[in-house]
């Protein structure tokens, strides 16, 4: 396990406007100034978080897929964001992970938003992913997922870092800031949350608070309301020697996810 450097893109999505969303990702990307290994791109990067599939959704072939593949392939970096996908005829909010050598992993979300009804047009995941990367063993997560503790319950230490990508809105970010470190403390792992900003087109405000946390809630980095890139090393040897010094997770309950609650 080495330090591992992780870019947060927090951006200003252009409502259901592919083109201009990954043009402008295509800027964000040139610009990188030094060595990474992950880039994390917010939930639904290419269209906002909407739940207009009909014009929006698009194969696992799709413009937005072949682009994820093709940029990992051209930086030489692991790149990750959710999409909307269509695939034997049911809708996906899918968190695809890119490498560059053409793998592709994906996460669908698990949780949907009802308040939004997200319920109502997508299904549902019911696998996690883990993803190994500079031996760092990493768990990405969509938006809503980050209220269900159980869900992103760090059973046996099976993960070192955390992700979460997301639309967030302004006026819930109390509950994303204190949520992402509730989740590094209580998983003792590090926590990367990479969230939006602007407005979307039902009007609703969003204010980025991307972060990155480390095992015991100290917060390594935060930015709220304006667009940014940046690269935070993570220490290989910070949540191995927490663990040791304060196993916490050796007491922690055990329990299991029944089939009919997924």
């Amino acid at each position: 396990m080495r330090d591992l450097k992780v870019t947060l893109v927090q951006a200003n999505l252009v409502w259901e406007d592919r083109g201009a969303n990954l043009a402008q990702f295509d800027h964000h990307l040139a610009r990188l100034q030094e060595k990474t290994h992950l880039v994390v791109l917010p939930e639904m990067f290419s269209t906002g978080f909407s739940m207009n599939v009909a014009k929006l959704a698009e194969g696992m072939d799709g413009p937005t897929v072949q682009w994820l593949q093709s940029k990992a392939a051209q930086v030489g970096l692991d790149i990750i964001g959710s999409v909307i996908i269509e695939e034997d005829g049911r809708y996906f909010n899918r968190l695809l992970w890119a490498r560059p050598d053409g793998q592709l992993f994906k996460y669908d979300k698990r949780h949907l938003f009802r308040m939004a009804g997200e319920d109502k047009v997508y299904s549902a995941g019911d696998t996690h992913l883990t993803v190994e990367l500079q031996g760092w063993q990493i768990r990405p997560f969509v938006c809503y997922d980050l209220r269900f503790p159980v869900w992103t319950r760090n059973v046996g230490m099976a993960y070192d870092l955390a992700i979460f990508i997301a639309n967030w809105p302004e006026k819930r970010a109390a509950h994303w800031r204190a949520l992402l470190a509730a989740r590094a403390i209580e998983n003792q792992s590090f926590v990367v949350g990479v969230n939006r900003v602007g407005e979307d087109g039902n009007g609703h405000p969003y204010c980025g608070d991307s972060s990155v946390i480390d095992p015991l809630g100290n917060i390594l980095f935060h930015n709220r309301n304006k667009a940014c890139i940046q690269t935070v090393m993570l220490s290989s040897e910070s949540p191995k020697a927490y663990r040791r010094s304060f196993p916490a997770w050796q007491d922690a309950d055990t329990f299991t996810i029944r089939e009919d609650e997924v």
